[in-house]
């Protein structure tokens, strides 16, 4: 016994000790940084008084009564910390009722002191044992409720401070049970009693440790998963009777071994099964199912979607993946990803919300896919998927990365007047069921309002392009035309030094320099007007191997750009819109190049197609850059650039019949491939279009 009773001292120290270091660091855990250190300072004071006055005194009682409402204080700071004490009706009445009945408790226990009669007393004691039962009970769904109201990432802060709550009113619901139905203390439980702080203080101290996130309140229903809570403790304090009735009936020394045993496994089930996940889930689709019509408080869900999309500030997520938290949000959905059209009308990875990185291919759907969900808004359970429930369905529509994935669950379109703006893919929930209609509409609905979000984002985006292009032409058309007049007048002057230059020489020299001032100047002229304007012109075939030696040698005095030879081959385009184009990748490679380091220019035959490769050893780009900005108008990385080059490169490429590819890795270098039609092939192709409108 005193083995056991030192646990009371040990106690008292450590919490001590964790009081001052929590006026040390107040910050640590908030604004109930007070109220915690008053409420382990009283447990401290509680474990000294046993010691000095026994387990049995009335200074213990009287202490252990404060302990109990500065634990009450605690608990309804951590509810007031994101307003839940004013949001959530039924919680101030029920921090006032305990605080009554605590109350009531101080008076049996003062009333007690002057009573001599024997039977009187135990009258008292056995009434405050009752009070002390009921407290814990309410005091237990109060911490059920600050745990399960929270939302999944700030349950993680809360999970400390609950956990040592939950130990101490389960400890004392079991505790006073056994007194309550053997009549007297059981010295070994009590003794016991005063290792609680002592666990209280070890959990306090890795909540106090690890990093704290506000609260983020997302009700569900509150008030019927407080009534459900209350029903399950009522059935566990049940059994806790039906049990001990069962151990009375046991004689001998074996009966206080079997009553310990009994609260230990008791108390460490009702530990570890309450706060799971898994249980959480069980206990809001059985609530929800037994006690209302409807799955789904329209109401709550709407604002909680509502707070979702509207928030601000420099924390807040970008839209994309706030859209996907929203319709997470919905199912209880830990995760997912949102997929979005790309030029080729597939649909790619464009943001992630807590999934872990993962290769998503490109592209994550493909067209017949992408059709199918913009035809039919259907909304693909993928457990009735892989269990071969496919009717209706098209032919490859779940790819292998996401038939193979067990956490995808399910597959819901954002429809935007009927045009397909993305794809989220949900991961499954804790507590996983089969979707019904209830939850087919509401997702369907909350996916209608989100895609009206990302067209929004997409116009405004749109109109932003669109007003510095309109700023970019004002700007090439005052150049174009100030440029023009200097064209003009050079010109004729050319023309009147033929004329009235009597000196040869100077005549010579002067048809010299203006001619070829002239020349450059309308060459730059061609090249600024030349923009949208050459898809009406034929292509010709133009060889490769020439071209890129020209563009080694214009820079041979700036960086060093190396030439892989290889059998000349014909392309067909338009020189000058190619030039240009090789010239401006080239330029970006040598930019993003080190001076030691050369520029590689490649061409090679590649079925039926010219292959040609500018490739640097520069410092690369993120996946995120290339998706994002590398090929978007005015997303410039060079200082005062217009950062228009690389999506004119690939718009003059896309206009001659080719496309335009980059891989990229960061600290390793870029490599752009231009893919453009053979001479021959490309002649041969007009031929045949020529015959068949002939025939026609």
């Amino acid at each position: 016994m005193a083995v056991l009773l030192s646990g009371y001292l040990i106690s008292a120290i450590a919490g001590l000790v964790l009081a001052g270091w929590l006026v040390t660091r107040r910050g640590t855990i908030g604004a109930v940084s007070r109220p915690m250190g008053a409420a382990i300072v009283l447990s401290s004071m509680w474990a000294i008084s046993v010691l000095a006055f026994g387990l049995t005194a009335a200074t213990g009682h009287l202490l252990f009564s404060l302990v109990n409402l500065a634990w009450l204080w605690v608990l309804y700071g951590l509810f007031a910390q994101d307003g839940r004490h004013a949001s959530l009706g039924p919680i101030r009445p029920v921090v006032l009722s305990l605080t009554f009945v605590e109350f009531l408790q101080i008076a049996i226990t003062l009333t007690g002191i002057g009573t001599a009669e024997v039977s009187a007393a135990d009258e008292l004691v056995r009434a405050g044992v009752s009070i002390r039962l009921l407290f814990c009970a309410g005091a237990l769904v109060l911490v059920h409720n600050l745990y399960v109201g929270a939302s999944p990432a700030n349950r993680l802060a809360l999970r400390w401070p609950a956990a040592a709550l939950a130990v101490l009113w389960v400890y004392e619901l079991n505790y006073n049970t056994i007194v309550y139905l053997g009549g007297d203390v059981p010295l070994l439980l009590a003794a016991l009693r005063g290792c609680v702080p002592l666990a209280m203080v070890g959990l306090l101290t890795l909540g106090a440790m690890s990093k704290n996130g506000q609260q983020a309140f997302r009700p569900s229903r509150a008030f019927a998963f407080q009534s459900f809570s209350l029903l399950l403790i009522g059935a566990y304090f049940l059994v806790m009777v039906v049990a001990f009735q069962g151990l009375t009936a046991i004689d001998g020394d074996f009966v206080r071994l079997a009553q310990l045993a009994f609260i230990a496994v008791a108390s460490a089930l009702a530990l570890i099964v309450l706060p799971s996940r898994r249980m959480r889930g069980w206990l809001r689709v059985t609530a929800t199912k037994h006690l209302f019509q409807h799955r789904y408080d329209y109401r709550e869900e709407w604002l909680r979607f509502t707070r979702t999309m509207g928030g601000g500030g420099p924390e807040v997520l970008p839209l994309r993946e706030r859209a996907v938290q929203a319709l997470a949000d919905i199912t209880d959905s830990p995760a997912g990803l949102l997929l979005t059209p790309d030029e080729d009308g597939g649909l790619v990875l464009a943001a992630r919300w807590q999934w872990q990185d993962e290769h998503v291919p490109a592209p994550a759907l493909d067209e017949t896919a992408a059709r199918f969900f913009a035809d039919s808004e259907y909304i693909v359970d993928l457990d009735r998927w892989r269990l071969g429930s496919r009717e209706g369905l098209p032919q490859g529509l779940v790819p292998d990365w996401l038939a193979g994935d067990e956490r995808a669950w399910a597959l819901v379109p954002l429809l935007h007047y009927e045009r397909l703006l993305g794809v989220v893919v949900l991961a499954r929930p804790p507590h996983a069921r089969t979707l019904d209609w209830e939850d087919f509409d509401l997702l369907r609905v909350i996916g209608r309002q989100l895609a009206s979000y990302l067209a929004e984002q997409a116009s405004h985006d749109a109109l932003g392009e669109a007003l510095r292009f309109e700023e970019f032409n004002r700007r090439i058309a005052f150049v174009m035309h100030d440029i023009k007049n200097l064209a003009s007048q050079l010109s004729l002057l050319a023309r009147n030094a033929e004329r009235h230059a009597d000196n040869p020489d100077f005549r010579a020299d002067m048809l010299v320099t203006l001619r070829n001032s002239a020349d450059k100047l309308n060459a730059l002229l061609q090249r600024l007007g030349r923009y949208g304007a050459q898809a009406g012109e034929a292509a010709g075939a133009v060889s490769i191997q020439p071209m890129l030696r020209g563009i080694a040698e214009r820079y041979r005095l700036q960086h060093a750009v190396l030439v892989n030879e290889g059998p000349d081959c014909k392309v067909s385009a338009h020189p000058e819109a190619l030039e240009q184009a090789l010239i401006h990748l080239v330029q970006n490679a040598v930019d993003a190049t080190e001076s030691g380091l050369p520029v590689m220019l490649e061409a090679r035959r590649h079925d039926g197609d010219v292959a040609i490769e500018i490739v640097d050893s520069g410092s690369g780009m993120t996946p995120e850059f290339i998706r994002t900005r590398l090929f978007k108008p005015f997303h410039s990385s060079k200082p005062g650039g217009f950062g228009i080059g690389a999506f004119e490169a690939r718009e003059t490429i896309r206009a001659m019949g080719g496309r335009l590819d980059v891989e990229s890795h960061e600290g390793l270098g870029t490599r752009f491939t231009i893919r453009l039609p053979l001479a021959e092939r490309a002649a041969l192709r007009r031929m045949m279009q020529e015959h068949e409108a002939k025939v026609a």
